[in-house]
């Protein structure tokens, strides 16, 4: 009885960790036909994708199987969206083939074993950052950093497949003036009959997604190119064929730990980890919108996708993550809750363990065909000419970022990318908006005098609204700012309005900066007024002495009131100046 009552107390608690137990316990009979039919569509389209993805990875087709068993099991369990498609994905498999390649030979034992022990180190990195909730890192991955970075790998990936779709013999490399060069001095080598498979392979999956969108195109594909194989012995004629597929299900085994390796792993680590997260959260939300069900938890997703690929490493799973097109599937194949994806971990499970010797006449160029229809989608021409037309130091960041990763190098790009980001963001609040206010005719409302017409504009009273943080970083702008726009105004200012009603912080330079100017208009005969201060600006102004340095009485709810207190205080002045005159008869 007391542990009934226990439960029931911690039941929220517990359901918060552990989403398994809420969407079960909510579980209904209709929401089953839903599941069911999206766990085996994503189940035989996530079979030649990871295969496809563990070649693109550098890995032995096998290990994009092995990936899509525990990790997609434990995301199901931890895991807030109930629609996300977690396992392998193009842009983690190149990411781990650009980070591992540099380490180790592509398909040798110490490859594959630095690829499982890259997933290791990222998942506890991403567990890591879920507990500490600083899911918010993601943030700084801008869209058209993301947007330029994503277009630039998916050129990349595709053509880094190439070799497997010409039956070339072509060195890979991740930077694209090299990988072209290489390219055409191969070009020479070019298997006829493969680059046929291929060609036909690419044609035949694009007109099935737009012709017949129901019909798993990547298995169709896959299937008849087996069969076509097989029975015409084009193997024997020169053609690539994926061959023996190890049979059973992977066991258990802790990844070899090496500190120095971990050491050097890390930073490759821990930008695949913001990039995978990147990548989920994104579709994650974007599939959440159409369910009001259920929401997403950043931190909790970071702890779901962290723990998918530390226990996954332990069942020689390379690094997953949530994929965009699988989930898209996974959605409208009537997916209501993770059930779909335990579903797809069955089909996958049975496939390893039964049905691996039907891969045997794959070829490759085939898996090549279905990463290049697949990175295709990943491409976004209508942003950029989007960003052209409205926000071009959006574009120029966009730009950038997609020129440096498609010619120096995936991390560079990425790297280069927030840090282009971060400038851009500190550049534009040094010089930030500054408003000249005026009055709208009978009314008490005040706007930008450069974009209104017919204003009221007093000649004594000078009016600005600061559009930004006041900061270290544009305290000497605002400064410069209103000296200059008080030296248009000429001898008739009387008062300068601050309206701080834009202004959600200040600092210690920004006030330093703020008290001098008040000393400045003091000696000017000019008094400063402030205006629309919200709460925790005025708290940092209380606690810093500053209302009383420039007085009580200069702070006022709206610059309406301000004007009004002025105009009271230059009535009283004219009485007085009027007894003055009346004594002196």
């Amino acid at each position: 009885m007391l542990f009934a009552i226990i439960l029931q107390k911690n039941r929220t608690k517990i359901m918060k960790n552990l989403p398994l137990l809420e969407w079960v316990s909510d579980y209904k009979k209709e929401y089953l036909k839903g599941d069911i039919s999206a766990g085996i569509t994503v189940g035989i389209m996530l079979i030649p994708q990871g295969m496809a993805y563990a070649l693109l990875a550098g890995l032995p087709p096998v290990y994009g199987l092995y990936a899509a068993l525990f990790p997609i099991l434990v995301y199901a369990i931890l895991g807030t969206s109930r629609q996300l498609a977690v396992g392998p994905v193009a842009m983690d498999s190149l990411l781990v083939a650009s980070f591992v390649s540099t380490l180790a030979q592509i398909n040798s034992d110490q490859y594959i074993t630095l690829a499982i022990l890259l997933a290791t180190i990222m998942g506890i990195i991403q567990i890591l950052l879920g507990i500490l909730r600083m899911g918010f890192l993601v943030n700084f991955l801008s869209k058209p950093v993301i947007n330029g970075f994503t277009s630039a790998a998916a050129i990349i990936i595709g053509f880094s497949q190439l070799k497997h779709l010409l039956g070339a013999d072509i060195p890979g490399n991740n930077q694209i003036q090299f990988l072209l060069l290489n390219i055409w001095n191969n070009i020479d080598s070019v298997h006829f009959l493969t680059i046929t498979i291929g060609i036909v392979s690419i044609i035949t999956l694009v007109l099935l997604k737009k012709y017949f969108s129901k019909l798993p195109a990547p298995l169709a594909v896959v299937s008849l190119s087996i069969l076509l194989t097989w029975f015409f012995k084009l193997d024997v004629s020169g053609v690539k064929i994926v061959q023996e597929i190890p049979k059973g299900l992977p066991s258990f085994s802790l990844p070899s730990f090496d500190w120095e390796l971990i050491i050097t792993m890390f930073p490759m680590a821990g930008t695949l980890a913001l990039i995978a997260f990147m990548e989920a959260i994104s579709v994650a939300k974007a599939i959440q919108v159409k369910h009001k069900n259920y929401e997403i938890n950043p931190n909790r997703e970071l702890i779901a996708l962290g723990s998918a690929n530390l226990v996954g490493s332990f069942f020689l799973a390379y690094p997953t993550t949530g994929g965009f097109s699988r989930t898209a599937v996974n959605d409208q194949a009537g997916a209501n809750t993770p059930f779909a994806s335990i579903i797809s971990v069955v089909l996958v499970a049975l496939t390893l363990l039964f049905l691996t010797p039907l891969f045997y006449y794959l070829p490759q160029t085939v898996l090549a065909a279905i990463i290049m229809v697949a990175v295709y989608g990943l491409i976004d021409f209508q942003y950029p000419v989007k960003l052209w037309k409205s926000r071009k130091i959006e574009f120029y960041m966009l730009f950038s970022t997609f020129i440096i990763t498609l010619t120096i190098g995936i991390i560079d790009g990425i790297l280069i990318g927030v840090a282009l980001t971060l400038f851009v963001m500190i550049y534009l609040s040094t010089k930030p908006h500054i408003a000249v206010l005026g009055r709208i005719k009978n009314t008490n409302q005040f706007r930008n005098i450069h974009r209104f017409e017919g204003l009221e504009v007093r000649e004594d009273i000078l009016i600005i609204r600061f559009d930004a943080q006041m900061y270290f970083a544009n305290a000497q702008f605002l400064k410069n700012s209103l000296l200059e726009l008080a030296k248009q105004k000429g001898y008739s200012l009387k008062l300068i309005i601050l309206n701080m009603e834009s202004v959600n912080l200040i600092d210690s330079t920004a006030l330093s900066e703020l008290e001098d100017l008040i000393e400045y208009f003091k000696n000017q005969n000019i008094i400063l007024y402030f205006a629309g201060t919200i709460g925790p600006v005025r708290d940092v102004l209380y606690k810093s002495n500053f209302i009383e340095k420039a007085g009580e009485n200069n702070f006022f709810l709206d610059v309406h009131f301000a004007i009004q207190n002025f105009d009271h205080i230059d009535e009283k002045n004219e009485e007085l100046k009027k007894i003055v005159l009346q004594s002196n008869k």
